[in-house]
């Protein structure tokens, strides 16, 4: 298959970066040729935002060691690196908490340089705000490596809206990226509406509620083994039995829809915006074909306030972490 040049793309903040409508999130790759073959297809499938970070080891949460999942991704896209923007993060340590100061960034993006492979990193992120450093430092030494050439977009993870206006003030922040899904829904009361003002783009990331909107989970023998649901309290209990039948609500309007469930999601979740660009993560090809078909799915006004009726906001029992 060539490469889908006409694939719908959307723009991520004001300073020019275009990106397919939807990414791929590659934290739960494993390192092997079947998730090389997965990354080439998603670019030719039209996939051009690629989602890692220095924390992801090998198969995300198995092994924590750093660079791991970088290192793969840049494995991937050699000879490839044209067709791919690659977003990447810093800022969360093994057992020292979130760090943002100046030095830490400079050995971070360096680091991540290497293990990518790459000259420069086309969105970069700090994973989680370091409380100890003003966001002002930190995102002023991200502008010099900006100038530098290092990266060429900043980008925030899971903050606050002040310091979204804070850090925005220093230099455009071009993505905020956050949970967001029909499961997940607390970045419409203020986060939303504020990067729709400052025209910064929006990028959830377990958009399909870490599976349950797949509509392929319907007990505990349809859990990854190599994905620690046991971490998240929405698949404890009755939080679990609750959120299965919850599911299942939503798998009959995209039964109707004649799509997926996670088509359906997907196509939700891209029309509550046109700056927003879910990263659902995946190992397999078929589920990146899938996920990808979501761009084909239309939703009318009839639809959308069914979906809204079936699963409001709050819809999901427990909390997200």
């Amino acid at each position: 298959m060539l490469y889908n040049q006409s694939v719908q793309k959307r723009k991520l903040g004001n300073e020019g970066l275009e990106v397919s409508a939807i990414g791929l999130g590659t934290m739960t790759m494993p390192d092997n040729q079947s998730s090389i073959a997965a990354i080439h297809g998603a670019l030719d499938q039209g996939v051009t935002l690629f989602d890692t970070a220095d924390l992801y080891g090998n198969e995300g949460f198995q092994q924590h060691r750093f660079g791991d999942n970088e290192k793969f991704l840049g494995k991937a896209l050699k000879g490839r690196r044209d067709e791919a923007i690659i977003a990447t993060k810093f800022g969360t340590t093994h057992g020292q908490g979130y760090k943002g100061d100046p030095a830490y960034i400079k050995k971070s993006v360096d680091a991540s340089l290497y293990s990518l492979g790459i000259d420069h990193i086309d969105l970069y992120y700090q994973h989680r705000y370091d409380p100890h450093t003003p966001i002002e430092e930190t995102v002023g030494t991200l502008a010099e490596l900006v100038k530098q050439g290092k990266i060429r977009y900043i980008g925030l993870s899971e903050v606050t809206v002040d310091i979204i206006r804070r850090a925005h003030s220093v230099h455009p922040i071009t993505a905020v990226q956050t949970e967001y899904s029909l499961w997940s829904r607390d970045v419409e009361d203020e986060i939303l509406p504020v990067l729709k003002d400052l025209r910064i783009g929006l990028v959830p990331y377990s958009p399909l509620g870490r599976g349950f909107l797949t509509g392929n989970i319907k007990g505990a023998e349809d859990l990854s083994e190599t994905y620690p649901h046991q971490m998240f309290s929405r698949f404890q209990g009755d939080n679990f039995i609750k959120n299965v039948k919850a599911a299942s609500l939503i798998k009959e309007i995209a039964n109707r829809k004649g799509c997926t469930t996670a088509q359906l999601a997907l196509a939700w979740l891209l029309a509550q915006g046109d700056q927003i660009v879910p990263i659902p993560g995946t190992k397999r090809l078929e589920r990146i074909q899938e996920n990808f078909g979501a761009l084909e799915v239309t939703l009318t006004k009839e639809d959308l306030a069914e979906i809204e009726h079936t699963t409001p906001k709050g819809a999901a029992s427990g909390s997200r972490f």
